[in-house]
């Protein structure tokens, strides 16, 4: 039996090999893009149709997270983060609701139940939005490993913004430091004592997205969200899309120095750790300076930086540039640590 017989961990790793299992089974029938419509077969952050002269925008994301209380947040705080922050990716930062699916295993303790309710409704208030309505199944105690959290949202956009938008000269803008989701919950998990503030990054950001959009409009030329696969995957996707190539700064990635220590201990390159409170976007120059003002000037937008640009050459391939030399910066066929979000 060959390795692709069976359904591995690197099929959720969100790189290449969950891309090929998404294309060959689930979007064998879904057709191509149209002037009123984008679905499964692009892989984007979700779907959207055209509605008059907006866009209705929607997604589902599934949360399986361990252990489900982390530093910096829990599995309902991700599970609304998750699919407003897919939302905003296309443009919709007013999501009109949500739907939320939970389930429970057998003997599953009532108070963490309610910390994680109270948790999603307070992350629901920072996005402006509610769960409207959703589902509770309970399975047998082993079936399932404690809880999981399935969300459904929608919104409108304006705009649509799509993450193959990218052209050669295009800026690359992160709306924060990279790697703290990912070591957070690796370190919780594994019981690391590690010195420094290990915190997820867990949040919203259909505010913060709504202010780039504001500052640089149509400039903003491709959003994502650099979750499993971390920044590595975000852009290595983003640049196969657009046909462009990434040249990247590594002197301007934003790294937090608790989170650099960490990587550096555990040998793990942190452009491959997931975040779930950060954006990556692709800008026209012209605009990028207004844009990284507008990120800059928003509370989860602090430490926003430009790590990068596009190139002509080199079509689909993301360069790390070291000040010493240049080295490919290629996805993941797996993934460092499953179960993260």
């Amino acid at each position: 039996m060959s390795r692709d017989d069976r359904i591995g961990l690197r099929h959720g790793a969100g790189g290449p090999a969950m891309r090929e299992l998404v294309q060959s089974v689930f979007a064998r029938g879904a057709g191509e893009a149209r002037g009123d419509s984008v679905g499964l077969a692009q892989l984007d952050d979700g779907a959207a149709l055209r509605v008059g002269d907006r866009w209705l925008v929607y997604t589902t994301d599934a949360h399986v997270v361990k252990p489900i209380f982390f530093p910096g947040g829990d599995i309902g705080r991700l599970a609304v983060s998750g699919t407003v922050n897919d939302l905003a990716m296309m443009g919709a930062t007013e999501p009109l609701g949500l739907a939320c699916a939970i389930v429970l295993e057998e003997g599953f303790e009532r108070a963490s139940l309610l910390r994680i309710q109270d948790s999603m409704e307070r992350a629901c208030a920072e996005a402006g939005t509610a769960i409207h309505t959703g589902d509770t199944k309970v399975m047998g105690r082993g079936e399932i490993d404690a809880v999981v959290i399935t969300t459904t949202g929608v919104g409108f956009a304006e705009r649509l913004v799509r993450d193959d938008g990218l052209r050669p000269g295009d800026e690359i803008l992160v709306s924060g430091t990279i790697g703290d989701h990912g070591l957070a919950v690796l370190a919780e998990r594994h019981a690391l004592e590690l010195r420094g503030a290990l915190r997820s990054d867990t949040a919203p950001l259909n505010g913060l997205v709504a202010a780039a959009l504001d500052a640089g409009g149509e400039a903003v030329a491709a959003m994502k969200d650099p979750t499993r696969g971390g920044v590595a995957s975000a852009l290595c996707e983003m640049a196969g899309k657009s046909g462009v190539g990434i040249l990247l700064d590594e002197s301007s990635l934003p790294v937090r120095p608790a989170v650099r220590a960490a990587s550096e201990l555990l040998g793990v390159d942190v452009l491959h750790v997931a975040n779930e409170g950060k954006v990556v976007l692709g800008v026209r120059p012209e605009e990028a300076k207004r844009v990284l003002e507008a990120l800059r000037a928003h509370p989860l937008g602090r430490d926003a930086c430009r790590i990068g640009r596009c190139v002509g050459d080199s079509p689909g391939r993301v360069v790390l540039d070291t000040g010493f030399g240049r080295r490919l910066v290629a996805e993941s066929d797996g993934e460092l640590l499953p179960r993260i979000c």
